[in-house]
């Protein structure tokens, strides 16, 4: 005889196995993203910084509204790259461990809301950097844990923001040389995007859908035909009341 949760074991194990699948090439993605962006900026150095005069967004200027993808992947200095380099992959990794073809997704549209956002808004001034997608990840990992009631994701959140939270003060408006209007609209990518890719759960069977069939209920009479092999038995427990 089959123990009803039999088939429970296996089903985790294959889902372990999936996760840890996903984590491991989170992980080679975002050592990519980062030696990625190291090689521009070697790149970038050594031509004068130029990558950033014809990579970078200019507010308002339609010949740089295609940059808002490509501005994430320059910075302005050693510094610059530096700084952002350990909480992109902290808080990349968190976006991407669950599954790297919605951590893409997320990260199209973080790089759209947060590029955007600097296009319209911002001042007369070139803007590159990956602070916007770094505000993104947090902000998607923070509302995944909350919508999805992941307390794991939520506290990891929040920890890795107490970790960093040198990033979280220079999105206050008015810091010199730093685009607020980038982080904001890379944080409200990042919450929107937690509700876009949100874990769907199965509901109830809906009015006229079969229920799955399954053994008979305890206390419901089970009718049994003449020529049932047992049908004497259970004449006789009938007459008895049982």
């Amino acid at each position: 005889m089959t123990s009803p949760s039999s088939g429970t074991g296996p089903h985790r194990r294959r889902a372990a196995e999936i996760d840890v699948d996903e984590a491991r090439k989170a992980f080679f993605l975002m050592v990519g993203f980062i030696a990625l962006i190291w090689v521009l900026q070697v790149a970038n150095w050594a031509d004068h910084y130029q990558l950033d005069a014809s990579f970078g967004i200019l507010p308002r200027n339609l010949g740089h509204l295609g940059d808002i993808f490509t501005a994430p992947f320059l910075h302005v200095s050693w510094d610059h790259i530096e700084g952002n380099s350990g909480p992109l992959f902290v808080f990349g990794l968190l976006a991407a461990y669950r599954g790297v073809v919605r951590f893409l997704g997320v990260t199209l549209i973080v790089a759209i809301t947060s590029g955007l956002a600097v296009w319209l808004f911002q001042g007369n001034q070139l803007t590159v950097g990956a602070s916007g997608l770094i505000f993104g990840y947090f902000g998607y990992v923070l509302a995944r844990g909350l919508i999805d009631r992941n307390l794991i994701d939520a506290l990891a959140a929040v920890v890795m923001a107490l970790s960093y939270a040198y990033i979280l003060t220079v999105a206050i408006p008015g810091t010199p040389g730093v685009s607020w209007i980038d982080h904001l609209g890379g944080l409200v990518g990042g919450l929107a995007s937690g509700w876009i890719f949100r874990t769907q759960r199965r509901g109830l069977p809906g009015r006229g859908q079969p229920k799955a069939p399954g053994p008979p209920s305890a206390g419901k009479d089970v009718q049994v035909t003449q020529g049932h092999p047992r049908a004497d038995l259970h004449k006789e427990l009938g007459d008895l009341g049982l």
